[in-house]
């Protein structure tokens, strides 16, 4: 089989990395890649949103299967696009109109409160006066409020406030200042959940659920979850506050009726689907939807799986998961993402980076590119987040310490990293 991954951040150079052990692809291409996935795959220079040109390209490559990374291209529809080819291409990844799940945030909270899914209470407002009047009438004294936009922001929409003063400060660089772009015409105002996160990630084809393993990321910027959210600063598999009782009830509670009722209303979900968890006194609630692999979740989750990705993704394509099955390491596994220095505020291009040869000959290590590129024969940086250094190990204590092993091989002036990556595990 040819196949085609696309996107060029650190989940993507872990699909590759995983894809590239499978015994049926023939060729493995990535647009547009980045310096670590042009080890494994051929680095095709499209970009993720031009729609036409990666559907042109896998037309006259016969790409078999295009396996999509990133939201953008997913909310602009290469799902749909492909399947309108002569013949049609197989996409792993949802039709616009399903995507919305995590492209709007206005329409997943509709659906949930629709489907009877747990999930926070919130303020719908799609006008600067509504949404100020709303935030001042709330009780900051009992617990902060929190603002999403809806639309996409790469993970940066969300603000946690606890004033008023600061509340009316992220509405209007939404509504306002337009920060987001049009992603923050309309915001959500939402009830503040104490808890604990998880991400729980399923494979669907329309009707049948393949769970997969269950992950912690962790969004804040500094150690101990201090700072404004990210991206993803790191990420650890298993993780133990999912019990085997809680994992029953998200998929009953939460999962089962989400794919029954996109169905229901004609857009059936293939693709993966990320729900994003808060734990509050043992009831799971969504805090978010994601309509692809998490990143940095996707790292350590592949590190562990044991079978062939591609028949797992290939499944949930073409409507056919029934009789797969996820298979993994017992060992855990901890990403820990290496940030510049002004992360999330900025980014860094063009300095070297030393040490990587050095942190990926640790055994069972794995460094995954997200923000870098080649300027001659030397690594440099480009963009926010740069890598993420993940290493497996048979605990996960041994898996965060041989993480921060191989992170201290790896250097460029500024890097950024939290030094608790699972402490949250590590503590029970």
């Amino acid at each position: 089989m040819k196949v085609l991954v696309i996107g060029n951040g650190g989940r993507e150079h872990a699909l590759v990395s995983k894809l590239a052990q499978s015994p049926h692809i023939t060729k493995l291409y990535c647009a547009p890649g980045n310096p670590g996935t042009r080890r494994q795959a051929e680095n095709v220079p499209i970009a993720v949103d031009n729609i036409l040109g990666l559907q042109r390209f896998a037309l006259e490559q016969r790409v078999d299967l295009t396996v999509v990374g990133p939201e953008l291209p997913l909310s602009l529809g290469i799902a749909d696009a492909f399947a309108a080819c002569d013949p049609p291409l197989a996409v792993f990844g949802p039709t616009q109109a399903a995507a919305q799940l995590e492209t709007s945030k206005a329409f997943a909270k509709k659906f949930m409160w629709e489907e009877d899914i747990p999930t926070a209470d919130a303020k719908i407002c799609y006008n600067f006066d509504v949404a100020e009047k709303f935030a001042r009438e709330h009780d900051y004294k009992e617990r902060p409020l929190v603002v999403k936009v809806d639309g996409l922001a790469a993970g940066k929409g969300v603000t946690v406030c606890s004033t008023f003063t600061e509340t009316q400060q992220a509405i209007s660089r939404a509504m306002r200042q337009h920060i987001f772009g049009p992603a923050g015409d309309c915001v959500l105002l939402e009830q503040y959940l104490v808890g604990e996160e998880a991400s729980f990630h399923v494979l669907v084809d329309g009707e049948t659920v393949l769970p997969l393993a269950v992950a912690q990321d962790h969004k804040r910027v500094y150690t101990g979850d201090h700072g404004p959210n990210t991206g993803g600063m790191g990420a650890y598999s298993p993780a133990p506050v999912i019990t085997p009782a809680l994992h029953q009830r998200v998929m009953s509670e939460i999962v089962e009726p989400t794919v029954g009722g996109m169905a229901a209303r004609g857009m059936p979900y293939r693709g993966v689907l990320y729900v994003g968890l808060m734990i509050v006194e043992g009831r799971p609630y969504v805090i978010e939807f994601n309509a692809r692999f998490g990143d940095p979740e996707t790292q350590p989750l592949l590190v562990r799986l044991h079978n062939d990705l591609l028949p797992l993704l290939e499944g949930a394509a073409r409507g056919n998961l029934g009789g797969l099955q996820a298979d993994y390491h017992d060992d855990a596994a901890a990403c820990v993402v290496m940030a510049a220095g002004d992360y999330p505020e900025g980014g860094s291009s063009g300095v070297p980076i030393s040490g990587v040869a050095d942190a990926e000959g640790l055994a069972d290590t794995w460094v995954f590119h997200s923000g870098t590129a080649m300027e001659g024969d030397q690594l440099v940086t480009n963009g926010g987040r740069v890598l993420g250094v993940t290493k497996r190990a048979p605990t996960l204590a041994g898996a965060v310490a041989g993480a921060y092993e191989a992170v201290e091989h790896i250097h460029w002036p500024n890097a950024h990293y939290r030094r608790d990556i699972g402490y949250r595990a590590l503590r029970r």
